[in-house]
């Protein structure tokens, strides 16, 4: 803290260009401020979507919406939200030989690990100057969308992204919420979908039951995040994924049109595949090892298996001695969620619909 007898720094558009650009040397290209005020709009549309059975059972900032959308529960006294953007847009990386599983692009590297170091440098400042501060990344205590909405940098798609002006959706996001009076760049920004509706119709499930509004139990980045068994009508459609899905990102005009201008600082190699049977051989430790920097249930590797067993069941080949393999170890596995995956993908492989 700064010593009692030190005034804080004048509070202006100065001083907030000196907090945003500590953000800067970590990648983050786009920041706004908003008021600490209860996220009104966000809280309605997570109790409707609750109402609705839309959840599936998806916790994160459905679990306590209250919390969740009242910044002021996280820092009492809080006045301002500090949003900030970073692009995690990495080229795309050639299918490697082999039997592969696919990764969603948000998933290829560890992109909050350097928007965390970039708001930690803003609390710092904050701190020193006197101010109450505190950070949040990928974080159920607060829907950081409606803060980065709220807060003039970009608008809400048809499937439920936050899309930037001149950018497009290829970003993670994370605040800073603070006792400074920053002044905000509260402003609606204007709508860029207009009548496209291409994320909808390239939804593999239908997720996208109408603009802005997602059913979680038809969307495979939750599908293949949830435990318990993967509901058998979605699993030929999950194809070769193994973690998240970027379909509706990958044919938004905005998102392909502007998303290259932005991309993300080179840190370590993009983990894109994984080689699918070294999942369905590897030791729990070894799949945790994998999975670390992603969400995985209980941190149960279970959850990893399984998921892999529907990709096998989707691109393995029946006549392979490895793949016959790993089907006989798994048919009679004592863990009777493998054992029904493992039917199916066996089943799968013959031919069965």
């Amino acid at each position: 803290m700064r010593p009692a007898d030190t005034a804080p720094s004048a509070i202006d558009a100065g001083y907030l260009n000196e907090l945003t650009s500590l953000t800067k040397p970590f990648g983050v290209t786009h920041t706004g401020v908003t008021s600490a005020d209860v996220l009104t709009r966000a809280r309605a549309a997570i109790e409707d979507r609750m109402r609705r059975g839309l959840t599936d059972g998806m916790q994160f900032t459905f679990r306590n919406p209250a919390r969740s959308t009242e910044p002021q529960r996280a820092l009492t006294e809080a006045q301002s939200v500090l949003a900030a953007a970073l692009p995690y847009l990495l080229d795309d990386v050639a299918r490697p030989p082999g039997r592969q599983a696919r990764v969603a692009r948000y998933a290829w590297s560890d992109n909050y690990q350097p928007l965390r170091l970039a708001l930690d440098a803003v609390v710092s400042r904050l701190r020193i100057d006197g101010h109450r501060a505190v950070a949040f990344v990928d974080d159920n205590s607060i829907v950081d969308r409606e803060i980065a909405y709220r807060a003039g940098i970009g608008w809400f798609g048809k499937n439920a992204n936050l899309l930037l002006p001149g950018a497009g959706s290829w970003f993670v996001l994370g605040c800073v919420i603070t006792t400074a009076a920053l002044p905000r760049t509260e402003t609606v920004v204007d709508d860029g979908c207009g009548a496209c509706r291409r994320c909808i119709d390239a939804c593999p499930t239908g997720a996208i039951i109408e603009p802005g509004v997602i059913d979680a139990g038809r969307c495979l980045a939750w599908v293949l995040q949830k435990p318990g068994s993967i509901p058998v009508e979605l699993r030929r459609l999950i194809a070769d994924r193994i973690y998240g899905c970027d379909d509706c990102q990958e044919v938004c005009p905005p998102t392909v049109r502007y998303g290259p201008t932005h991309r993300a600082q080179s840190r370590v190699a993009a983990k894109a595949w994984l080689p699918l049977l070294d999942l369905l051989d590897g030791t729990d430790e070894q799949l945790i090892a994998t999975w670390r920097p992603w969400y995985l249930a209980n941190r149960d590797p279970r959850w990893i298996r399984r998921n892999a067993l529907v990709v096998l069941g989707n691109i393995g080949d029946a006549a392979d001695p490895e793949v016959q393999a790993v089907l006989r170890r798994y048919l009679t596995h004592d863990d009777a969620i493998l054992r029904e995956h493992a039917q199916w993908a066996a089943a799968s492989l013959q031919g069965a619909p």
